[in-house]
């Protein structure tokens, strides 16, 4: 009988055991895992060259290429782990492929989460020997919980969808099944090899057994954060990970106006933030922030004649914000992993550790436009990279609101000013002062290099929300 499967893909993510799954696929005769195939920093695992013969730049050129070669092994069924914020062009690929097997592996997000931030602050990310294990403690976060949080759940329902519309099915592994050897012997005959295994291979050890309390520095806080999750909104994947909505723990509503801010990521959250403390005379930590769904609609039930609204950032300023808050600096909301790959696959001319006494304004000029042309090709989906929210369309921002709440009014940066004191008016504040403007960019203002074929290039990219907000020149 012909075999069922080509060649298969793991779908996991960082922290839920995927190492240990690889190490005990490669131990079945006919079966080869070749690590984070298509991770957009490295190919296959950090240290390593090339996967199949196919290095990273020409896995980059032709990801196509790479998925062809790991599927035409002879005699061997082929695959790879494939992470959510992987190459964006591989998933469509494999989903829409019945002769490949999925795999799908998961864990309690809570531990995944915690077993990344231990890793994180001990630089340990697999372990071998237990002499060499070294201790620490997370610090658990509350707003970059719910981000990863929200991360893996769109992503799981994305594939549970696919998988579901195209008639497919997956073999599921929880990150506790991992010690069972059945079931590794299960998805060896899922795959369609013959062999089976002892024993498991035990060359990675668990690096943090004791229990989740001992792990967490701040554990009671934790407790008090998740006590607020929804968990009757569970069921939507097989693991039942909570499902959360993708942008509702960034809205902003104010201390006591019946006003509710809705940012769109690369404007002037700050801006404005403040201006809705302002209102209240509070400080900007005291407007009501990281809300769960249900507390939204808790919201909007007490504050009636409530208005909710988003601001625009016109797409020159946006982009120019997004290249000097997250690729040029070096600061703490600066994403490195990705600038180390744009300067490295993509040619970025910026220097590696943030803006130094060399980097003029003719080189930052440079930088941003050579920045310009990676968006072009990101938001087109023709690079590994992910497509952030600071730099997606802003028509894309908004469409995602829609799967909670639509701002009524949606408010261009340039007239805040008068917008939102009507706005404020509108539910009964008077005598209220205007916002004042977003700081200038850093090292350069945008004015300071602006020009004709900035906007051009600009308007090339985001074409988008040029046609659909009516966009004109920056200037």
């Amino acid at each position: 009988m012909a075999a069922q499967f080509d060649y298969f893909v793991v779908f996991a993510e960082m922290r839920t055991g995927s190492n240990f799954l690889e190490a005990n696929i490669n131990a079945f005769d006919g079966l080869a895992c070749h690590g984070e195939a298509f991770n957009p920093h490295f190919i296959g695992y950090p240290n390593s060259t090339d996967i199949l013969g196919i290095d990273q730049a020409a896995r980059d050129a032709s990801p196509a290429r790479l998925v062809r070669a790991i599927r035409d092994q002879d005699g061997t069924i082929g695959g790879f782990r494939y992470f959510h914020d992987h190459d964006p062009r591989v998933l469509d690929m494999v989903l829409d492929d019945p002769r490949c097997a999925k795999v799908i592996l998961t864990r309690n997000p809570v531990d995944s989460y915690v077993s990344w931030k231990i890793a994180q602050s001990t630089g340990q990310w697999k372990l071998t020997d237990v002499k060499r294990r070294k201790d620490g403690q997370a610090v658990f976060d509350g707003a970059e919980f719910t981000a990863h949080l929200d991360a893996l759940q769109a992503f799981q329902v994305r594939l549970l969808n696919r998988l579901q519309t195209s008639g497919q099915t997956a073999f599921y592994i929880a990150y506790e099944d991992l010690q069972s050897v059945e079931v590794m012997n299960g998805l060896a005959r899922y795959l369609g090899v013959s062999s089976q295994l002892d024993e498991l291979d035990k060359s990675l050890k668990k690096q943090n057994p004791s229990p989740i309390s001992g792990k967490v520095r701040n554990y009671i806080e934790m407790e008090r954060s998740l006590s607020g999750l929804d968990r009757f909104n569970l069921t939507r994947t097989p693991n039942f990970e909570p499902r959360r909505g993708p942008t509702a723990p960034s809205y902003v509503a104010a201390a006591k106006a019946a006003l509710m801010y809705l940012p769109i990521k690369g404007g002037p959250e700050q801006s404005v933030s403040d201006w809705l403390a302002s209102l209240d005379g509070v400080e900007p930590t005291e407007l009501l922030t990281k809300m769960s769904q249900k507390d939204l609609r808790q919201w909007k039930r007490k504050h009636k004649g409530h208005r909710s609204f988003t601001v625009l950032r016109h797409p020159v300023a946006r982009a120019h914000d997004a290249f000097c808050t997250r690729i040029l600096s070096n600061g703490p909301d600066a994403y490195g992993p990705i600038r180390r790959t744009l300067i490295k696959r993509y040619g970025l001319p910026v220097p590696e550790h943030g803006a130094d006494d060399s980097y003029d304004r003719a080189a930052h000029k440079t930088a941003f436009l050579a920045f310009i042309a990676f968006l072009k090709g990101n938001l087109a989906g023709q690079t590994a990279i992910r497509v952030d929210a600071t730099w997606c369309t802003q028509a894309q921002a908004l469409q995602g609101f829609g799967d909670f709440a639509l701002p009524d009014r949606v408010i261009r940066e340039a007239d805040i000013a008068s917008e939102l004191v009507d706005l404020a008016a509108a539910v009964g504040r008077s005598d209220v002062t205007p916002p004042k403007p977003a700081a200038p960019d850093t090292p350069f203002a945008l004015s300071e290099i602006y020009d004709s074929e900035i906007e051009a290039k600009v308007t090339d990219v985001y074409q988008r929300d040029y046609m659909m907000f009516g966009f004109t020149s920056w200037r």
